[in-house]
């Protein structure tokens, strides 16, 4: 047996690793439930051994953790540099984001993704096609299977935490979209499609799935197994292709295992509410268990804009139903290339999302910064109240719009109510006159 060199292997000889532990410390876990789920694939840690080589903070990815944000970044054919691409990566771990995936499509890929990897404390995570496909001169018919797996190492030697690979879409699933009313809406599963109907051949990437693995167990880069044939509107939510697709990602992730690399699963991007806890329960049990990535979901397609809020509701259905991490959206979604204030508005929806669902789960850390939040809203701590705030700056914002002076912070009425309507501090008044007892005694009386 060969020598363990992944967190998957090293958790199912029985070894703690330095990053479990960390991990477990992080989350308020013991470590051997950490080694526990990742030896049982529900739990990632996402930690290129380059990356942890320079400035990587291992974090998980799991049932058993946190729900988990991941926000998208990278230029485009028509905009962005690496100052912006920069900006950006800073954003959003500022604003909370547990990882970060460099989906770059332009010029300057590497020296963008370079730049990213040695200044990110977070796993970052790609999707090599896109750098293959660019390096190809953006004919995907020109793709050799050799292509992608060199593709695939050379951004594993970069440092790369976690890539998404589209190998479960399959020839013989592609007859089941010509209904769809979107049709094949993820970049990497139309591209898949497209070289199979050119060359009528299987998806290579299928075909080679464990040439790739080696490769990704060789720096422990962890799976994100694509949903190439993912909805893209309500109408197709659910449906024959989809399910497909995700019967063959459950293959894939015991392939994975059994070669000793690290897997999560992406999931739909567009289901309406009464259909998210299904997906997900299904994928759990389609999957063994291993991590759901979800993509959103939006709940509903009628919102161009502000499809951060109509997504993040999906977000919240689907982390507390099980999911491990969500996928950000932002305003600019289906719009145009996101800047940095896009990156904030979207990470808050999300991490709102994600809060919600870990008090949902009983996750006790999550509700005690509530209660705790509350109190201090309770007792006008203002000062207090901005420092648990989700985005503090904008909360003392708001709050110096109308009362600015230092006097106000220890005020026990803020300008929506005034001193006088105040209901928090009306029930305080009522306290301090029934402090001897008096509610007591007319509660006794009226029974």
């Amino acid at each position: 047996m060969a020598e363990p060199i992944t967190q998957l292997e090293y958790a199912r000889a029985g070894h703690v690793t330095a990053e479990m532990t960390l991990v477990a410390q992080r989350e308020l876990l013991a470590p051997e439930t950490v080694r526990a789920e990742v030896a049982a694939g529900r739990m990632v840690i996402p930690a290129n051994r380059v990356h942890l080589a320079k400035r990587l903070e291992p974090m998980c990815i799991g049932i058993a953790a946190r729900c988990k944000v991941n926000a998208n970044i990278g230029n485009s054919a028509v905009t962005s540099d690496i100052q912006g691409e920069l900006e950006k990566l800073h954003t959003a771990v500022h604003f909370g984001a547990d990882t970060v995936m460099d989906l770059s499509t332009g010029k300057n890929i590497d020296a963008i993704r370079e730049s990213i990897i040695a200044a990110s404390p977070v796993p970052i995570g790609t999707v090599p096609i896109y750098q293959m496909l660019e390096e190809l001169g953006g004919d995907i018919e020109d793709m050799r299977p050799q292509h992608f797996l060199d593709m695939i190492e050379h951004q594993a030697q970069q440092g790369v935490d976690y890539m998404t690979v589209h190998c479960g879409v399959k020839l013989e699933h592609l007859h089941l979209t010509t209904g769809r009313l979107t049709g094949i809406v993820s970049r990497g599963g139309s591209l898949i499609a497209k070289w199979m109907m050119a060359h009528r051949k299987q998806n290579p990437l299928y075909e080679h799935f464990e040439d790739l693995c080696d490769v990704m167990r060789q720096y422990d880069v962890t799976w994100s197994l694509g949903d190439g044939l993912r909805p893209g509107s309500l109408a197709d939510a659910s449906d024959a292709a989809q399910f497909a697709e995700l019967d063959v990602l459950g293959e894939l992730t015991r392939r994975g295992w059994a070669r000793g690399t690290q897997v999560m699963v992406e999931g739909p991007g567009h289901i309406p509410m009464d259909e998210v806890a299904m997906n997900v329960e299904r994928q759990i049990e389609v999957c063994d268990g291993a991590p759901f990535y979800v993509l959103g979901p939006l709940v509903t397609d009628f919102a161009p804009g502000y499809d951060h809020i109509t997504s993040c509701i999906g977000a919240a259905l689907a982390g507390w139903a099980g999911a491990a991490m969500l996928c950000y959206v932002t305003p600019k979604e289906h719009l145009g290339l996101p800047e940095r204030e896009d990156v904030k508005q979207g990470l808050i929806a999300y991490k709102i999302a994600a809060h919600a669902a870990d008090i949902a789960r009983k996750r006790q850390a999550a509700r005690d910064r509530d209660d705790a939040l509350s109190k201090a809203r309770f007792e006008f701590d203002w000062n207090r109240q901005f420092e648990l705030a989700l985005d503090p700056e904008t909360a003392r914002a708001y709050h110096d719009e109308t009362l600015p002076q230092d006097t106000f912070k220890s005020a026990h009425f803020c300008s929506m109510c005034g001193p006088k309507y105040c209901s928090m501090k009306i029930t305080q008044d009522i306290r301090e006159m029934a402090s001897s007892g008096e509610l007591v005694e007319i509660a006794a009386a009226e029974q």
